[in-house]
């Protein structure tokens, strides 16, 4: 196949896509379409704001399609009328069978973990929660289960000890474009020999959508359990817990040594400079980072210059 017969549409909404569009383009691929979510109101006049997708479409005269409903028979014959040899996802929604299956070649998504693990919208949370040391991202295509493809390629990237879900989303977004462009060129150059996923050794690890109750703290876990867990929640959409009836978001802090044998769910603090948190197996985990409902994101030192403890123990 010649590069320039591959008529390629791109579905994708957030910026975790942009660098993989834009990927396409500056490597001179012919995106045909841009399927995207709605425009939303947003902000006190509720004004329409496009996606981040959806804006570099635009910049790119590329024709844009907003769907409210993928099923949409209206929808799909317009989506059919581009021609596409191949589809391609990055952070967008399940696709119906009639979609995705829509091209001679399918459809292929690019996912933010080394599948088979963290299957699931959440995938560089958990990675981050769980405490690993390595992730990546893969290139697969799609069948009826939700990232369950046939791999075609994968990238892995390193976990730093200070990474949080904001700086590895920053790391993956940009090695799954690069990785998109190293997909499609070999799909152009008759190179792929796409696998089915492996039958892991393990449990697999799963990457569930994550709710306002999933980030709760819990502080019966060990100390680096609750580091992990707020790194994978930090900035958004954070962890949080209750302190003396009011709801507190954290945003980073370390492992400290428990200064005695407290009961896990305690705190202490000279209401100065630090505020350690007492958790699980003898071990405590110091606050550096903090909002308080109603307040802005601020150092703990800055907020105590403001807010004084007053049931710490």
């Amino acid at each position: 196949m010649q590069k320039q017969d591959l008529r390629l549409i791109f579905m994708g909404t957030p910026d975790f896509a942009v660098p993989a569009l834009q990927a396409l383009l500056t490597h001179g691929y012919n995106v045909v379409a841009v399927i995207t979510a709605p425009d939303k109101p947003a902000g006190r006049g509720l004004k329409l704001l496009h996606s981040p997708v959806k804006e570099v479409a635009l910049q790119h005269s590329i024709p844009v399609l907003q769907p409210t409903n993928l099923k949409d028979q209206a929808f799909q014959e317009e989506l059919r009328s581009f021609n596409a040899t191949l589809q391609v996802i990055v952070a967008f929604r399940m696709l119906p069978e009639a979609v995705w299956n829509m091209p001679p070649m399918g459809s292929l998504n690019i996912h933010g973990s080394l599948l088979p693990h963290y299957r699931g919208a959440a995938p560089i949370n958990w990675a981050l929660i769980n405490g690993d040391k390595e992730t990546g991202v893969t290139s697969f295509f799609l069948r009826h289960e939700i990232d369950t493809g046939d791999i075609i390629l994968q990238k892995k990237v390193a976990i730093a000890p200070e990474d949080n879900f904001g700086t590895l989303y920053e790391k993956l977004k940009h090695a799954g474009a690069e990785l998109l462009v190293e997909t499609i060129d070999a799909v152009v150059d008759e190179r792929t020999q796409p696998y089915p996923q492996p039958q892991a050794k393990e449990p697999l690890r799963m990457a569930p959508k994550i709710f306002k109750e999933t980030c709760r703290i819990d502080l019966t876990k060990s100390a680096i359990d609750v580091h992990n867990f707020v790194r994978g929640l930090s900035p958004y959409p954070a962890a949080w817990l209750e302190l003396e009836g009011k709801t507190f978001k954290i945003f980073k802090g370390s492992v400290v040594p428990a200064h005695s044998l407290k009961i896990p769910g305690t705190y202490d603090t000279d209401n100065k400079t630090y505020l350690h948190l007492q958790c699980g197996e003898d071990s405590a985990y110091t606050v550096e980072e903090l909002q308080m409902e109603g307040k802005k994101r601020m150092s703990l030192q800055d907020f105590l210059r403001g807010f004084t403890f007053t049931h710490a123990v």
